[in-house]
Parts: C-alpha cells; sequence; structure tokens
C-alpha cells in the first residue's frame, strides 16, 4: 500500500491542496489519520478521487484513440499526447489503443476486442477525447454497457456541438461511409470486367 502526503495526492488527482482539507473536512473525501494527526490518503483513495472503481484494481485503464483515414495522422498524434498527459498527470497507469477507421464501423478491430475485454472484465475504465471518437452513432448504448460491466466510460472533452453542428457532423460521416463503398463498389466492377475480357481473350478462338 502507497502513502500519499496531502500535496503528494493533490499532484496526482489534479485538485488543489485547499481543495483536498475542504473535503476532508466536510467529509466529501476524508483524509486517513496517523498517531500524530497528520493527513495520508492511500491508493484506495485516489481511486475514489479519481472516480475509478475499487473493484477495478487489478483492470486495465485504456485510451481509445481513433481517426477517419491515414491522412489525419496529426489528428490522431494530438489525440494521444491529449490523453496520455490527461492520465500521466493523475498518476494513472494506461494502456494506449491507436485505431484508423469510421465511426460508424462497428466492425473495427481494436474496437471489437476493447468492447470485448471490457465484457469479459479486463477493462476498468475506457478514455476517449470526444464521444465521436468511439462511435459516431450509438455512444449510449457503448456506455450502458461498460456501465453494466463495471467499467468506467471517461469523455476527457465534454464540449457539446449544438443540433444544426451535430447533425452536419453526422450527415458528413453519412456521406463519407457511403462514398467510400461506392468507390469500393467501383474498383470491383471495374476489376470484374478486366477479369471478363481477360476470359475471353484466352477462350480458344474456333
Amino acid at each position: 500500500m502507497t502513502i500519499y502526503t496531502v500535496g503528494q495526492l493533490a499532484k496526482i488527482v489534479g485538485y488543489s491542496i485547499s481543495t483536498l482539507r475542504r473535503w476532508d473536512r466536510d467529509g466529501t473525501y476524508p483524509a486517513r489519520r496517523t498517531n500524530g494527526n497528520r493527513r495520508y490518503y492511500t491508493d484506495e483513495d485516489v481511486q475514489q478521487i479519481l472516480r475509478i472503481p475499487l473493484n477495478s484494481k487489478q483492470k486495465k485503464v485504456v485510451l481509445y484513440c481513433r481517426v477517419s483515414s491515414p491522412t489525419q495522422k496529426d489528428d490522431l498524434q494530438s489525440q494521444v499526447v491529449a490523453l496520455e498527459n490527461f492520465a500521466t498527470g493523475r498518476g494513472i497507469v494506461f494502456e494506449t489503443i491507436q485505431e484508423v477507421g469510421g465511426g460508424m464501423n462497428f466492425s473495427r478491430k481494436k474496437f471489437m476486442t476493447i468492447i470485448t475485454n471490457v465484457i469479459n472484465g479486463e477493462i476498468g475504465t475506457l478514455v476517449v477525447a470526444h464521444k465521436d471518437r468511439l462511435a459516431r452513432f450509438g455512444f449510449e448504448l457503448i456506455e450502458n454497457l461498460c456501465k453494466q460491466y463495471g467499467c468506467e466510460l471517461i469523455v476527457m472533452n465534454q464540449e457539446s456541438l449544438s443540433p444544426q453542428q451535430e447533425m452536419v457532423e453526422d450527415l458528413m460521416s453519412i456521406i463519407h461511409t457511403f462514398s467510400c463503398r461506392l468507390y469500393g463498389l467501383r474498383k470491383y466492377k471495374s476489376k470484374k470486367e478486366v477479369l471478363k475480357l481477360v476470359g475471353n481473350e484466352t477462350k480458344p478462338k474456333n
């Protein structure tokens, strides 16, 4: 068991010493006391203040970063830096998972692995930069699933868009998804036509 002073705890959880002392006085997060009446805290207190479920002590903390295409590498790196700074500043041991794939694609390999691990009780905390990094639609469903299996889902940036902005973002995502499918269909048709021509050329002539 690790012992923390008020100052050490303040650095780990990202709150001021005066806030921790106030929480101690009003009973929100009471400090423990030595025989000499000095305040101290333990790992359990860190978990409580950071809202990490106590039964997830042996579970992983996963930072999930996603972009839609390989051309967005800078955005992906920005997510990684932001989430890792967020976790490091709170003294959390974490695993970072990066993925390239559309937010409407629920078959993303790493995304599906995360969901499976949540259901298996292996992930105690899942952190994302924005809701749509996890999924363009159905975030509430995933959030409820995490809750049912004892995994806390943390969205670092809670800034919300206006209804009009959300609609535009959703429409753009839908258009992008179907454009990719249409492009793939065209490539498939083109390949079939080439194979058909090759097949005709290789047929024996009478």
